[in-house]
């Protein structure tokens, strides 16, 4: 087979997913290579710059470097570059530093705000279309509250803390909520007021939310309103100043903040390819996602148009992005193959999901089931991991996670601060410390004299080790052959004869004798045990690994050293001591303090604070390599 190549313009949800797909299913094809060019090194979660813009998350969380996403593949090359055009005659990607040849082209350069001309918009207000965007909209905000704060004019004051949201699509609705979220800590930070800080929805239409079902729509509307957010519909923004805008019957609105989300088009960019275009300039295709001037050309997500559904076009969505790009390299795939280009474009839409900040959304899932609240939320945030499982990235599928749930502030999370790590974790070491002298505590006679688990005589309670001797611990581990009715006899008695001697209790009382945790082995635990320990020898070698692990363990923890595995492997020795009849109710705090200390609780006055940053600096970039500012022919070397 002649060598193909297959040049992906725009790493947007599309293009990521294009390219991750079409990169493992011709992995074992090294007549195909796929380039991939952005004019950034990395892939901006573009559904999510509204957390960015109300400072919920750290600036970097929603850039996903693209070495990290495709450092594995070696049949893709990444390029940092802006494409200029491309040449069909001589099938060339031209950019600003280089051309590739190319045999299939996948254009996702997407979309971007729609200011329909409107006058002020571009000088005076802001728009989220990059992550840029996001930051400058975050400055902004923090810098009129701060000067809003100290002003004396009434009239300059309630512009400088008015902030207007003009459109109420997702993006309008999910930025209003947001910022919302951040108001209390904004007039905290500026000794404010919380009520003088005011948000306001403008939408030009009667209803707001209008891609949702109206029941849907209504209890988003309600929320926002709950939360002092001014829903003003039938309200057209015709003009934009600096401290004020123009409103359609004539009035004006004091304000300093003017956020524009009630439009998008395609990317400016799509006009330089020659290409047709359609409604919203956005580039005609056929049902294949090909454009309707080249076949060799395939157009996805945001900027293509195709009318087979609806005049409007496919909505402009990651679910759409999605579809279209499946397509695409599915006709791609066929065609390298020498099949025909025949899979047809099939709208698949599973629901709608919208977040109104941190802890409040509404969703509609495959026309049927309407969640609100917690679920709602949940289920966005399910979605967007779904995301990561489909372009196989298990790294930013945990980076996603801890940005979410682990990293927040303000508890400005779902789970409302619960699971975010930012608390001190200065306050587990005592607990750490203490859980690993524990361990080593009671592995000392383990070590050395008459109780060692070093020499070779059997420590471990099992029957069918040591079949003359029986006990309360190891009466269930006793081999089932025997009648039914004799076992549970038998297991009866004993247990009626523990009964009367131990006391169930989660600390030691005097004089009293504590109870075990399972004074029988389960017998699917016997089974399993018997398995692994069938004879002596192995109870022999399994006696000095786990006293060997213990040690290593209460070490680990005193040091705080790998502080998360040796807490998890302290909750797991522990069910194991359980299930086996070898550990007592008394005990039993040892699991939620393992799972305590597995908090970061080694990154104060413990060796995690330097041993776990340097490993994933040194793992990282052996698995993934060095992330740069720019990839392909003009890298800097």
């Amino acid at each position: 087979m002649a060598q193909k190549n297959i040049v992906v313009i725009g790493a947007g949800f599309a293009g990521v997913y294009a390219t991750k797909k079409l990169a493992r299913k011709l992995k074992h094809n090294n007549d195909v290579t796929i380039t991939l060019i952005d004019k950034h090194s990395y892939f901006t979660y573009m559904t999510e710059l509204h957390e960015i813009a109300a400072n919920r998350v750290a600036e970097d969380a929603i850039q996903y470097d693209l070495h990290r996403l495709f450092g594995r593949r070696k049949n893709v090359n990444l390029v940092t570059d802006t494409v200029t055009t491309i040449d069909r005659d001589q099938h060339l990607v031209k950019t600003k530093h280089g051309a590739y040849p190319y045999d299939y082209v996948i254009l996702g350069i997407g979309s971007e705000p729609n200011d329909f001309g409107t006058p002020g918009v571009k000088e005076h207000g802001f728009t989220l279309g990059s992550w840029e965007s996001a930051i400058q909209l975050k400055q902004h905000i923090t810098d009129v509250v701060r000067r809003g704060a100290v002003e004396h004019d009434p009239k300059k004051r309630q512009a400088l803390l008015s902030i207007v949201v003009v459109g109420s699509g997702f993006t309008g609705t999910e930025t209003i909520g947001e910022l919302r979220d951040w108001r209390d800590q904004l007039a905290k930070e500026n000794k404010l007021d919380p009520e003088e800080i005011k948000f306001s929805l403008m939408e030009m239409a009667p209803t707001i939310m209008n891609m949702l079902d109206r029941s849907d729509a209504a209890k988003a509307e309600k929320y926002m309103q709950k939360r002092g957010i001014a829903v003003m519909k039938n309200t057209g923004v015709v003009g934009v100043h600096e401290d004020h805008v123009d409103l359609k019957d004539g009035s004006t609105f004091p304000t300093a903040t003017l956020i524009w989300t009630a439009g998008v088009k395609a990317s400016d960019q799509a006009a330089q390819f020659g290409l047709t275009q359609g409604r919203g300039g956005r580039i005609a295709v056929n049902a294949q996602m090909q454009s309707q001037d080249d076949d060799q050309i395939y157009v996805v997500g945001d900027v293509s148009y195709f009318a087979g559904n609806s005049d409007r076009g496919e909505p402009q969505i990651v679910q759409g992005a999605e579809a279209s790009a499946q397509t695409a390299l599915s006709n791609i795939i066929k065609q390298i193959n020498g099949q025909a280009a025949d899979v047809a474009y099939k709208a698949s839409y599973s629901g709608f999901m919208v977040s109104l900040g941190s802890r409040y959304g509404v969703a509609n899932l495959m026309g049927i089931f309407h969640l609100s609240g917690f679920f709602a939320m949940l289920m966005k945030h399910l979605v967007n991991m779904l995301y990561f499982v489909q372009i196989f990235s298990g790294y930013y599928l945990f980076q996603y996670v801890m940005h979410e749930f682990f990293r927040t502030q303000n508890d400005r999370n779902l789970m409302r601060g619960h699971l975010s790590r930012q608390g001190n974790v200065l306050w587990a070491v005592p607990s750490r410390i203490f859980l690993g002298a524990m361990w080593l505590v009671d592995c000392a006679y383990k070590v050395s004299g008459k109780e060692s688990w070093f020499v070779d005589k059997l420590r471990l309670p099992f029957s069918w080790l040591q079949p003359a001797a029986t006990s309360g611990a190891s009466a269930a581990g006793a081999d089932t052959t025997s009648a039914a009715t004799g076992a549970a006899a038998s297991g009866a008695a004993d247990t009626a004869t523990t009964a009367a001697k131990s006391v169930f209790s989660l600390s030691y009382q005097y004089g009293k004798d504590p109870m075990m945790v399972f004074d029988q082995m389960p017998h699917w635990m016997y089974s399993i045990t018997k398995v692994l320990i069938p004879n002596q020898q192995v109870a022999f070698f399994m006696q000095k690994s786990m006293t060997i692990i213990e040690i290593l363990i209460g070490l680990a923890l005193v040091a705080g050293l790998f502080t998360w595995v040796s807490g998890g492997v302290s909750v797991m020795f522990t069910l194991i001591f359980c299930l086996s009849g070898m550990f007592y109710w008394v005990n039993i705090w040892m699991i939620p303090m393992a799972i305590a200390v597995m908090n970061g609780s080694g990154r104060a006055f413990g060796l995690d604070k330097w041993v776990v940053p340097y490993l994933q600096k040194v793992f990282g970039k052996w698995w993934y390599g060095q992330p740069q500012s720019l990839y392909g022919q003009d890298t800097v070397k």
